[in-house]
């Protein structure tokens, strides 16, 4: 599966409509942006079950503002609609396929047990 472009209009329905997104954060005029493309690009052609979205942060700048990007390229990684990965910087191959594999082997279970405990706990006094 080829890499999507998503807009400020689709980022959301893709991230809830799918199990595992990757969306790129990047922009045209970003060296280490373009020099990530084909690992990202590599990447989507693996693993034809995950999608690969671009997000261009010039064009698209709703949600990378709402999404809090301050440095591109970012990555992310949406597992069930709800993001497990954060962070920028352009990851070699390798790295992004550990992460792949990382966000394919996430209990779900497990990571919505700890954000509703990280939501309830005590205030402290």
């Amino acid at each position: 599966m080829a890499t999507v472009e998503l807009t400020d209009a689709t980022f959301e329905q893709t991230v809830k409509d799918n199990d595992i997104v990757l969306v790129d954060f990047w922009a045209e005029w970003c060296g280490p942006c373009r020099m990530f493309a084909p690992v990202f690009e590599a990447s989507s052609e693996k693993h034809p079950d995950v999608v690969h979205a671009k997000l261009d942060t010039e064009a698209q700048q709703q949600i990378a503002a709402a999404a809090g990007i301050t440095a591109i390229p970012t990555l992310m990684a949406f597992r069930e609609g709800i993001m497990v990965f954060n962070q920028a910087g352009a990851l070699p191959g390798p790295a992004l396929e550990q992460l792949v594999e990382a966000v394919k082997g996430l209990d779900m279970d497990d990571v919505r047990q700890q954000i509703a405990a990280a939501g309830n706990g005590a205030p402290r006094s």
